[in-house]
């Protein structure tokens, strides 16, 4: 196994059989050597920093209906809110304050933020924040909106793949499309964003081959940024009752994605810290170097109900950001408030269509 893995941090790739040998057949000891090989990798790129982004949870409406998600629209339990422009740049504010240099605006997919809506907030940022980046995470839109709000100033998107398996994708979205999702990262790339991923680990009925296909399907893609959290039950969606994903497994991927992907900005995910205490540090050391305190209003962070007993709903702004610098501190890294752009944003590019792009997808799953 250690052999596959020197392989993949020289080569920053791995054939497929050998990717899935290693998900089947690792010791604890070869797991070791994987994440601190890893680590050793984001270390020849980005020395100790983790960088800082500044979270603000802006809806929870969605109309989405993912069979995993406590948003979702099908969910009357959870009790919907809104922020207005004048909350979200209130937000802003007090994160800049602390020192933050990107916010990442993240919400359902919510009808009521039109592209107008959303320019307006957007612009207004930009116009009192200039020194800070604005990454945008509300779903799939027309590139005519990608357009739009590029041009208002957001500098990056976030949209998971959630999973590389048609089959897989399909039984999780109801009446949502694999291919327009994967046409919409590749549009997202086409307009020079730096472009987010990612995927869950531990779904119900995923197998090693599909996390294999994941790992494949971002080789080809390339993003700037890919997210990778382990599955997470939510008591009020079809899932509700589903045992959750593995940390060790999702750490793992973490891992594996850092040595294929050796300059991509890698988040230690929350939810690996609502599954384990040190879950956060653990990704760290496995090769994450972005973290995302909230800096969303403490009346509404339980209401953006993802999954159950996700932490942190209670704290402070000020009082998050120190918490997560001490563990950073403490996990051997040191804390980066830059805006933290991927090294290759100004040379970003896309060769291949997003429709060849898909059929690779098919023909691998």
């Amino acid at each position: 196994m250690k052999a596959h893995i020197d392989q993949l941090f020289e080569k920053s790739d791995l054939s497929d059989k050998a990717l899935l040998a290693l998900l089947d057949g690792m010791s604890d000891d070869d797991v070791h050597y994987l994440f601190e090989s890893a680590r050793r990798k984001k270390q020849l790129h980005y020395g100790d920093s983790v960088y800082m982004r500044g979270l603000i949870e802006f809806t929870n409406y969605c109309k989405q209906r993912c069979a995993y998600c406590g948003i979702r629209a099908d969910n009357g339990q959870v009790e919907r809110y809104r922020l207005n422009k004048a909350q979200i740049l209130q937000c802003c504010e007090e994160g800049h304050a602390l020192g933050y240099r990107t916010f990442v605006l993240q919400g359902g997919e919510d009808p009521f933020y039109t592209d107008d809506r959303l320019v307006d907030i957007i612009r207004s940022i930009k116009s009192s924040f200039s020194d800070c980046a604005v990454t945008l995470s509300v779903g799939e839109r027309s590139r005519e909106s990608y357009m739009r709000l590029k041009e208002a100033g957001a500098n990056r998107y976030l949209l998971r793949h959630e999973t590389a398996s048609p089959s897989l994708y399909a039984s999780l979205h109801p009446g949502m499309s694999q291919e327009n999702r994967i046409q919409c990262l590749y549009t997202l790339k086409s307009l020079g964003y730096q472009v987010g991923a990612g995927f869950m680990v531990g779904l119900p009925n995923q197998t090693h081959a599909d996390l294999v296909a994941d790992l494949r399907f971002l080789k080809q893609l390339s993003p700037e940024m890919v997210g990778i959290g382990p599955f997470i039950p939510q008591k009020d969606t079809p899932l509700g009752q589903v045992p959750h994903g593995s940390v060790r497994m999702t750490l793992i991927m973490v891992a594996l994605t850092r040595l294929l992907l050796p300059q991509v900005l890698l988040p230690s995910t929350t939810a690996l810290g609502t599954l384990d205490s040190k879950g956060r540090e653990k990704a760290l050391r496995a090769g994450a170097n972005v973290v995302m305190p909230n800096l969303s209003p403490t009346d509404v962070r339980e209401q953006y109900a993802l999954y159950d007993n996700k932490i942190c709903t209670g704290d402070e702004a000020a009082h998050c950001r120190q918490c997560i610098e001490r563990r950073i501190v403490s996990a051997g890294f040191r804390v980066d408030m830059g805006r933290g752009d991927h090294p290759d944003y100004q040379t970003s590019s896309v060769e291949i269509s997003p429709e060849k792009r898909y059929a690779d997808i098919i023909r691998l799953a």
